[in-house]
């Protein structure tokens, strides 16, 4: 949802400055490098025609642009404009085709076969069944895209053309997953790949710079038409920040659920863009207290998700009580109604009735994240209030994957990057990264992959989630995005995805028998 702010006048702007910059904050940043105009980006005028837009961007020139290993948002604003995936979601997680031309999946769901576009890299080459088997296998063993491929047994190229992927389970919907950038076979390591996308970095000259591609392989309406875009290098967050203020940046993205996030304080431009990091709380079933069946069920009236939302992350979050983003289509407001906040009455009532009224639990935080553990000390509240002696345990990171491990815990606050088509078989697989104190119930399982098959089967699979208590859904965060008033006002971020764009390709004409 766009909104624009108006914030502070150029009075208050100027008086900062020379109060000098506040550089525990936080905030956004370049270091003035590449602002010259040099190599041919000598920024113009702003014009009613938009081949002569002015743009600027920021990025980190001394990190990777690898997009399976690059894990700064900063860098991965440009990523849209370099690189394209077999399919593009919105941010309604609608799918459409982009680099994929056909594609076929088998009446058990369990194979699709993929076959790309006449597409080009921007040397000019074409990319071949060979550069996407070996993007998705690259992607599969990065940090960024790995916890795609939990069903996703194998990739090869086919003798005969095309890219099949297995899957271990059916799935209805795997080209959700896909939305993974493309590069060529031989650099998938770089840290500079080539990609397909509309424009290419080149940082040749003395300042680097964002050129448009002449004869780009397809053609699009995109909201970014610049012949280039001079791209200035970030050293910290607060020069970001200062940069976009004070020295013409059209876009930044920051990160209001971070630390170092600070309110910018200037005219411009707000959109948020859904990042599908997954705010939850979670228990231990073995615990004297969430054994309790009666006391499980009532957990999801504990949490006021609204009020965190506004308060802690600033309304760059959207309130979940069921376990899926409510962008999706998986996600049922008439269900999730009936899980709503109630100030904890009901987890009071059922403690009382349980006879375990003064029970001593363990709430484990993590201490790295002080706005998480500031959430945890407000959750605690309720839980006090239900007659429950509530200890708040935060330690840092290390030691609090290792409690989590080890089940030293009755309730935890937790945060996860759920994937596109919002599974959940992590927190329920008998070996799944999530399943911590003993989420290892077959039954749960079966219905998360029930649920891949068959989207109708995500209202019993959320129902039954919710009323088991276990696992309680807080909230879905977003990024922020400013953008110079007037430059970009077309934007329709989507999650990770901040140029978004559409080819006008559609599923069904791109799926064959």
């Amino acid at each position: 949802m766009k909104r624009i702010l108006c914030l502070l006048l150029c009075v208050c702007l100027i008086l900062t400055v020379f109060a000098g910059c506040e550089n525990d904050t936080g905030s956004y940043t370049p270091t003035g490098d590449g602002l010259t105009g040099e190599d041919g980006v000598t920024p113009m005028a702003p014009s009613g025609d938009k081949e002569n837009q002015s743009l600027s961007l920021i990025y980190y020139a001394e990190k990777t642009m690898n997009p399976y290993t690059c894990t700064d948002f900063t860098n991965r604003t440009l990523f849209g404009l370099l690189y394209q995936s077999l399919f593009v979601t919105d941010r309604d997680y609608n799918t459409e085709p982009m680099l994929c031309k056909e594609f076929s999946r088998s009446k058990d769901m369990q194979t699709y076969v993929f076959y790309p576009d006449n597409a080009t890299f921007s040397d000019g080459t074409p990319v071949t069944d060979a550069d996407v088997a070996a993007s998705l296998s690259a992607a599969k063993a990065g940090p960024v895209y790995s916890g795609r491929f939990t069903h996703i047994s194998r990739v090869t190229v086919l003798p005969e053309g095309g890219v099949q992927v297995s899957l271990d389970t059916p799935m209805e919907n795997l080209p959700l997953l896909l939305d993974i950038p493309i590069v060529k076979e031989s650099q998938t390591e770089s840290d500079r790949p080539m990609g397909t996308g509309p424009y290419y970095l080149d940082e040749t000259g003395l300042s680097p710079v964002l050129r448009r591609r002449e004869n780009w392989w397809c053609s699009a309406q995109l909201v970014v038409t610049a012949n280039a875009i001079a791209l200035k290098k970030a050293t910290d967050n607060a020069q970001i920040r200062d940069c976009f203020e004070f020295d013409n940046l059209s876009l930044v993205c920051a990160d209001p659920g971070s630390d170092k996030y600070a309110d910018f304080r200037c005219d411009y431009e707000l959109w948020d863009s859904e990042n599908s990091i997954f705010l939850y709380l979670a228990c231990n079933v073995d615990s004297k207290v969430f054994s309790n069946d009666g006391i499980r069920s009532a957990l999801p009236g504990t949490v006021d998700r609204d009020n965190i939302v506004e308060k802690f992350y600033r309304g760059f979050a959207r309130s979940a009580t069921l376990p899926a983003s409510p962008l999706s289509d998986n996600y049922n407001t008439t269900l999730a109604q009936k899980y709503g906040y109630d100030g904890g009455q009901a987890l009071k009532k059922a403690v009382e009735s349980a006879g375990l009224t003064g029970s001593k639990i363990v709430f484990l935080a993590n201490s790295d994240d002080s706005l998480r553990l500031r959430v945890a000390k407000q959750i605690v509240t309720t839980f006090t209030d239900a007659g429950l002696s509530v200890t708040l345990k935060a330690v840092p990171t290390s030691d609090y994957i290792q409690a989590l491990k080890w089940g030293s815990y009755d309730l935890y606050l937790g945060q996860t990057k759920l994937s596109p088509n919002m599974d959940l078989s992590a927190f329920f697989a008998l070996r799944g990264s999530l399943n911590y104190g003993s989420f290892n119930d077959i039954t749960f399982y079966t219905m998360c992959l029930e649920a891949l098959a068959n989207y109708g089967n995500f209202y019993t699979l959320h129902q039954n989630v919710m009323n088991d208590g276990r696992l309680v859904p807080i909230l879905f965060r977003s990024y922020a995005l400013y953008a110079e008033r007037g430059k970009l006002t077309g934007l329709t971020p989507a999650r990770d995805n901040v140029f978004y764009y559409s080819l006008g390709k559609t599923m069904d004409r791109a799926k064959i028998d």
